[in-house]
């Protein structure tokens, strides 16, 4: 193991640790003794660890400003890009990237199927967050307060004989795409178009966005959603690591 490699472990272990003496990062890390007090007083020269009141270690201010320039560098449709691109490979579906903005969600990425059925969108569309599949899964993930706060200004109307037309309905609707992990449109804002939607996470495990595929009902038949779901899942999985995060 290389000198760098060897900091890089030190650092990975405060990180899923938090603070600890030397003693116990050279047990964790099983770095000779020697190496590691070499290698702590180097990082704390450099600003990436420090000392508490204890003398035990933790990670320090440097990595917030070198984790901030990373985010700020790192363009997630450029990431999300290649993945989506493989999913509609293998579903034959039109995929969207999307995100969520105050009151409602946007698309910032279309993939387009090249099959012979297309359904109409374009990145900058407005979605709902009570009919669109996305909408209601980046719903579902934001804190408890914002999603009372959307769903009591929401407005229902019956856009389609699926529409969710109730608040307790839409409640119940996004409590259950929290514990299946997936979100599911009906043809709820457009007829017989039917979509697919799981969050993306980032480094911090908070939503970065989220990912879609539709298609219409031909398409997407009754007893193909769980099977496509659990492709679209694993695609979020892939970017949600892209971008940092790490499964719990």
């Amino acid at each position: 193991m290389s000198t760098l490699q060897r900091a890089v472990e030190i650092l990975e272990q405060l990180a899923d640790h938090g603070a600890a003496p030397a003693s116990k990062l050279i047990e964790q890390t099983g770095i000779p003794k020697s190496t590691a007090y070499l290698l702590l007083k180097e990082l704390q020269v450099l600003g990436l660890i420090s000392q508490d009141e204890r003398g035990h270690y933790r990670l320090w201010v440097r990595l917030i400003a070198l984790g901030e320039r990373a985010s700020a560098q790192l363009d997630i449709r450029e990431t999300s890009r290649p993945h989506l691109e493989a999913l509609m490979e293998r579903t034959g579906l039109l995929c969207h990237f999307g995100i969520f903005d105050g009151d409602s969600a946007y698309y910032i990425l279309k993939i387009e199927s090249q099959g012979s059925i297309s359904v109409r969108s374009y990145v900058g569309k407005r979605l709902s967050l009570h009919r669109s599949a996305l909408g209601k899964c980046l719903l579902a993930w934001q804190p408890e307060s914002v999603r009372e706060a959307v769903i009591a200004s929401t407005v229902f109307k019956p856009v389609t004989p699926t529409s969710i037309m109730t608040p307790e309905a839409l409640a119940e609707e996004l409590r259950k795409i929290r514990q299946q992990g997936w979100g599911f449109d009906n043809g709820e804002d457009e007829p017989a178009v039917r979509c697919v939607a799981t969050p993306v996470f980032d480094a911090r495990g908070e939503v970065a966005g989220a990912i879609s595929v539709v298609g219409t009902s031909m398409q997407v038949k009754d007893g193909a959603v769980q099977a496509l779901a659990d492709q679209v899942m694993a695609c979020a999985c892939d970017i949600s690591k892209d971008l940092g995060w790490k499964e719990r």
